[in-house]
Formats: structure tokens, sequence, C-alpha cells
């Protein structure tokens, strides 16, 4: 190679690095663009029922923006008490979930055996079967214990629908902090299920609000179990309590904006409180030490 092709490669080595840079700034804004309208798409419906929640109905002598909707299914109907059960039987499902998933998962990821992995694929197996599956014989079942119609009988079976996710959330979760956490707390007299609750548990906070919210949200959207085993108006939850304001010919769209806007207000509340604490900070700050 001449010293002239050499000079020419060289001088050629800015532009290319150029060129790539200017690519990478069109790719970047083409994703910002593909990213912005994604999410535009999902928001547009959202808008409109925050819209239409506010617009009076056909029936109504208001004009421009009004709150009769939500006066009316505040005052009119049972939506009162279709919040109240709904909040109750999610807050039971998370609950029982974390109390229960936590020493379960720490156990799924912990133990290396037979009978571990035994559980983990039973687990797995029962997480793929449809709800539906078990409609029937939980009703019958639950119809001979007196649990149809019964907010208990729900909460029952949203725990049990939610358990097997949950534990492995949790073990997904307890895999990623270091095993000699436990080690050092051990050496300082800390039996198992104490570094267990004071190590394990306290650095696994993005974790547990994660499955917490996972088991919320199941239980806050199922409708299924809930149209088949709630019978009394004042047992309904939101989901099936929505259902109510649809006729053979018509629907009510005005108050059935104004429950959307209802359902939809716990879990944006419930989740801006809690993103900040989604964090690893607290792994990162106990393996400074190392």
């Amino acid at each position: 190679m001449t010293a002239e092709t050499a000079n020419i490669r060289l001088a050629g080595v800015p532009t290319k690095r150029r060129r790539l840079g200017e690519q990478g700034e069109r790719g970047k804004w083409w994703r910002l663009l593909a990213i912005f309208v994604i999410t535009l798409i999902m928001i547009i419906p959202i808008i409109a029922v925050f819209v239409l929640s506010v617009t009076p109905s056909q029936n109504s002598t208001a004009t421009g923006f009004t709150l009769e909707n939500f006066a009316h299914v505040f005052t009119q109907t049972e939506v009162v008490y279709w919040l109240e059960n709904s909040l109750l039987i999610a807050a039971v499902t998370v609950v029982v979930c974390i109390i229960v998933a936590s020493p379960a998962g720490y156990v799924l990821s912990r133990g290396r055996n037979k009978w571990v992995s035994s559980y983990a694929l039973i687990l797995f197996v029962v997480q793929s079967l449809p709800v539906v599956t078990a409609v029937i014989p939980l009703f019958i079942l639950f119809s001979n214990l007196g649990l149809v119609d019964n907010l208990g009988g729900v909460m029952i079976i949203y725990v049990g629908a939610t358990m097997s996710v949950a534990i492995w959330m949790m073990a997904a979760y307890f895999d990623s902090i270091p095993i000699s956490l436990e080690e050092a707390a051990w050496i300082d007299g800390a039996s198992v299920f104490g570094s267990f609750s004071r190590v394990v548990l306290r650095n696994s906070l993005p974790g547990i609000l994660s499955t917490a919210i996972f088991a919320f949200l199941l239980a806050w959207n199922e409708y299924l179990v809930a149209l088949v085993f709630l019978r009394s108006d004042v047992n309904y939850t939101l989901t099936v309590g929505l259902n109510t304001f649809f006729q053979q010919n018509a629907a009510d769209w005005g108050s059935v904006m104004a429950v959307s806007v209802v359902m939809m207000a716990p879990p944006i509340i419930i989740f801006s409180v809690l993103n900040k604490y989604f964090s690893v900070g607290g792994i990162g700050g106990s393996l400074a030490g190392r």
C-alpha cells in the first residue's frame, strides 16, 4: 500500500464517522417518532373516555363541561358499594399474595433440588390453565360451602389465580439478590428466617411492589369470575356493575364513561404514588463495600 493510498484512507475516516453519526441521529428521531405515535394511539381511547364522561348525555339539558354523569352514578346507582367491594377484594388479594408468595418465592429461588424443581413445574402448569376451566367446578363446590354471592369466595379464587405468577415474580427478583448478603447475616448469628426478613425482604421492595401491582390489577380488572359468583347488586364489583348500564337496545354512555373513569382512577393513583420506589439502589449500596 502506497503512502498516497494510506493518506486517502485516513482522510476518509472522519467522513465515515460523521455519516454514521448522522444515520444514528436520524434513526433516533425515527424511534422517538414511532414511540410517540404508539403512545398517542394508546392514549386516545383514554382521552375519549374522559371527554365523554364530562359531556352531557342525550336526555340532559346541560351544555358544555358537566359533572352530572358522576353525580348520577354516585347518587342514583350502587357505584359506591361496587367501588368498596372492588377495593376490598383487591386489597385482600394483594396482602395474601405477598404474604404467601414471598417465602414461597424465596424457597424457589434458593432451593436447588428435585422437589423444588417439581414444585416450580407444577406452578407453571397451573398458570397455563385458563380460569374458565375451573369456574364450573368451583361454582359447584362454593355453592355447597355457601360462598356463592360472597366476596370471600371471590377473594379465594383471585388469590389462587394470582399466586403462581406472584411466586414466580418474587423468585425472579430474589435471584438478583446475592446470597453473600445472607451469608454475612448468618455469620453475625442471624437465622434463616431472620436473614430472609431483615436482609432479603428489605432489598426486595421493587419486586414486592411489582408483584403487588400485578395482583391488584388482576383482581381489579377481572370480570368472568365476579359475573358468575356475585348475584346481588350490593355485592357487585365495578366490572360487573358497569355491565348493568348496558340494556338490550340502548346504553347509558354518560354513566358508562363516568364509571370507567372511576375504575381507572385507583390504578393510576397507586402507580403514581409507588413509581418512585421502583429502584434497585438498595442492593448496589449493600454491595458497595465488597
